[in-house]
């Protein structure tokens, strides 16, 4: 493959730029595409490796042009950058493309299988509509404050609320607000009833699937966070180490380094935001379980809050949960708790 031709294409909406490098480095077309004819026109190309960025699409021209019998490769934005270069143009980007996917130590992004984009997609959808009901009921929180009316925090809470202020012996508001809350508040069922099912969906997928049934044995790993893994990471075999899967999420220390001087700062908060996050909330809820049990694991987390402070600890749990998570996958096997005593 290193003696074929390598095909960069800079991925768009409607208009694609194709740029083809020989095996010396020597630009030999660079032409722009409409996207009903590049499936055509790479089908015609003999086997060459195609290199893109991983972005928009990418995923599924990545499956496509696999198809078509072309190896492909995507590569992170960040990394196309530094080689892009005069103006801003699709046909600098696809020159830049080509140039970087010369690069050897830069880390390709494994391209997704349609299952993989379902439970993505499943999970973008599922946080659209929890943000959304959260923006719908503090609102709701404010506005009724106006009228004097003020209950306790969580969901439960505001559904209780909701259905006393729509029934029609109560006077507290006005018969406009009552008509406003009974609008809201189908809404706010609406969104639930959407969020609960998006859950039994994840719930589905997670029982059938043997990498999601595997996470779920760690402590603070459940269904959100084992089907998010498996649709960002799926066994986890493009990272060599578990370190580095710990580093792509950001939950490693970022270091300001200078000859004989190294500080460790805050995690760098690289990667996949939403991932990083339902980490978090995971290692939260199992380090608030951890002071009842006596395995290493749940020792080690105690003696930490002790030290850290509990929102430290729950990042470093977060990123041991990830290293473990690693492990487990490349044997194949459930979590075991350690027992040192």
């Amino acid at each position: 493959m290193k003696k074929c031709n390598r095909i960069a294409i800079d991925l768009a909406k409607n208009v694609f730029q194709i740029c083809i490098v020989n095996p010396s480095n020597k630009v030999i077309e660079a032409k722009r595409l409409n996207r009903r004819d590049l499936s055509n026109y790479m089908a015609n190309q003999p086997p060459s490796r195609v290199v893109m960025e991983a972005c928009y699409s990418s995923h599924y021209w990545g499956r496509e042009l696999t198809r078509l019998g072309h190896a492909v490769e995507l590569i992170p934005p960040q990394f196309v950058k530094p080689f892009l270069r005069g103006n801003k143009n699709d046909r600098n980007d696809a020159l830049a493309i080509a140039e970087a996917a010369d690069r050897p130590n830069i880390t390709r992004v494994p391209i997704k299988t349609i299952e993989q984009q379902d439970i993505q997609s499943l999970h973008r959808i599922r946080d659209r509509l929890v943000k959304q009901r959260t923006q719908l009921v503090n609102q709701l929180r404010g506005l009724l404050s106006e009228y004097g009316i003020v209950t306790g925090l969580g969901h439960k809470a505001m559904c209780k609320l909701l259905a006393q202020l729509s029934d029609s012996s109560d006077s507290r508001l006005t018969a406009v607000m009552k008509y406003q809350v009974n609008l809201c508040r189908l809404e706010h069922h609406e969104l639930s009833h959407r969020i609960d099912e998006s859950n039994q969906q994840m719930n589905e997928i997670a029982r059938h699937n043997p990498l999601c049934q595997i996470l779920m044995s760690l402590p603070g790993i459940g269904i959100i966070n084992a089907t998010a893994l498996v649709a960002s990471i799926g066994n986890g075999s493009e990272f060599r180490n578990s370190r580095e899967l710990a580093v792509w999420l950001g939950l490693t220390p970022r270091q300001h380094a200078s000859g004989d001087k190294s500080i460790s700062l805050g995690i760098t908060k690289r990667g996949n935001r939403y991932l990083r996050k339902q980490l978090i909330h995971g290692a939260r809820a199992a380090v608030s379980r951890c002071k009842k049990r006596d395995d290493d694991l749940s020792l080690w987390a105690n003696r930490l809050v002790a030290r850290r402070g509990m929102n430290k600890a729950c990042v470093a749990y977060a990123s041991r949960l990830a290293r473990l998570a690693w492990v487990l996958l490349q044997r194949n096997e459930t979590y075991q708790p350690r027992y040192s005593n």
